[in-house]
């Protein structure tokens, strides 16, 4: 059994009896120097450093530890984005006991008069700081967990590079020890680091005049991408998503990307989800990666290659996506093969030679078909007129539909 201790930047003085005593009876104390170093001496545990790289040193370092009295020192609350989740993932719950302490998101809501619930976390912690852009929105509220000092820089410059220089940003530093203090500003003039490494950035979104805020629902318009036509359109793209049917946790294959517009917008639906494109040109590949970062999912997984081939090696999806390459030989084959059970199959065509590919498929598996026609109105002379997009034929099939 490992015991896991939250600690506070008031260290031992912020402790209470039972993470106390599981410290000081302890025979191996492990964490990272600064955690380490809040220890008193009364506490005699040899005391052990995280390995680098730590995620790759762990299982090494917990079997060599093994039958010992262990306890992990962590900050805050062990279970929000730190050491804990990764030992219950490493060992399972049932070997881990975790002594929580505030996490520093309920101590910054707490001087900021903020309701926990309706905040935004985003850690940067080992994560691209672009991540952000998916949450900066008018009127909400963002906890960021920053990394380093220049962490409140960086942050600035995200939100006033997207037209939210106007939000309000404090900086609340060593959160409960006799060292704690807040900076003020906003983020299109702010030039100051953090006071502290162990720092969190409170935001308060405000958008520009002129900032055009995108919605988390599919259908963002279509010069939200940078494309070079090969794009499904906003409305299509609308219907797509909703055939895909995001869930949280659930990974997409988006095969043919484009622009990478539905697997960035499935990646929107919830941070917990996955998504790789395939795409088979370098350019239009540097592109996805281009849009999933502008429009806060970097998570993307982005594989350059031609499919069916490069879909070899990939984990098993949820749901797929193919709007490029349709009359590939063997590639629905390939997707339909790999698919989760309960699992959707979405594939679009505009062609009447990938037509006649969803059409053989249609008639051997079934499905859901359907024609979409899109018009747009346009100057014609000095009246307006209907000028219509090329009809697009939306093929969706869940696994379960076919025994």
């Amino acid at each position: 059994m490992i015991t896991v201790v939250g600690v506070g930047a008031d260290g031992w003085s912020g402790l209470p009896e039972a993470s106390r005593r599981a410290l000081e009876t302890a025979e191996v104390v492990m964490g990272g120097p600064r955690q380490l170093d809040l220890l008193p001496a009364a506490a005699t545990a040899e005391r052990v450093p995280w390995p680098s790289p730590l995620t790759a040193g762990l299982p090494a370092l917990m079997e060599r530890h093994a039958g010992r009295a262990v306890c992990v020192l962590a900050s805050g609350d062990p279970m929000f984005y730190g050491i804990g989740s990764t030992l219950v993932r490493l060992l399972g719950a049932a070997d881990v006991r975790v002594l929580p302490h505030v996490s520093s998101l309920s101590l910054a809501c707490a001087r900021l008069g903020w309701a926990v619930e309706h905040v935004e976390t985003v850690s940067l912690v080992g994560r691209p700081p672009e991540t952000l852009n998916a949450v900066a929105l008018p009127g909400r509220r963002v906890v960021v967990l920053g990394a380093g000092t220049d962490a409140p820089s960086t942050v600035a410059a995200l939100l006033t590079a997207n037209g939210y220089g106007p939000s309000a940003m404090t900086v609340l530093s060593d959160l409960g020890a006799q060292t704690e203090t807040a900076q003020h500003g906003t983020a299109g003039t702010w030039t100051e680091p953090a006071a502290s490494p162990l720092h969190v950035i409170a935001v308060e979104c405000a958008a520009a005049p002129g900032t055009e805020p995108l919605p988390r629902v599919p259908g963002l318009p279509d010069t939200a991408y940078e494309h070079d036509g090969q794009l499904t359109k906003r409305e299509v793209r609308a219907v797509t998503l909703s055939r895909l049917a995001p869930r949280p946790g659930e990974l997409l294959w988006d095969v043919g990307a484009g622009a990478g517009s539905i697997a960035v917008e499935w990646l929107r639906s919830h941070p917990a989800c996955a998504a790789v494109a395939v795409e088979s040109r370098p350019e239009r590949a540097a592109a996805i990666r281009r849009n999933a970062g502008r429009l806060g999912v970097p998570s993307l997984r982005v594989v350059e290659g031609s499919a069916p081939a490069a879909l070899e090696g990939l984990p098993a999806p949820d749901a797929v996506f193919v709007g490029g390459g349709l009359t590939a030989p063997g590639l629905l084959d390939r997707c339909w093969s790999r698919l989760r059970p309960g699992g959707r199959l979405v594939a679009n065509a505009v062609t009447l030679e990938s037509e006649a590919v969803i059409g053989q498929w249609y008639g051997r598996l079934g499905g859901d078909l359907v024609r979409l026609a899109v018009q747009r109105a346009s100057p014609v002379g000095g009246f307006t007129g209907w000028r219509p997009a090329m009809p697009v034929t939306v093929w969706s099939l869940t696994r379960k539909d076919v025994t």
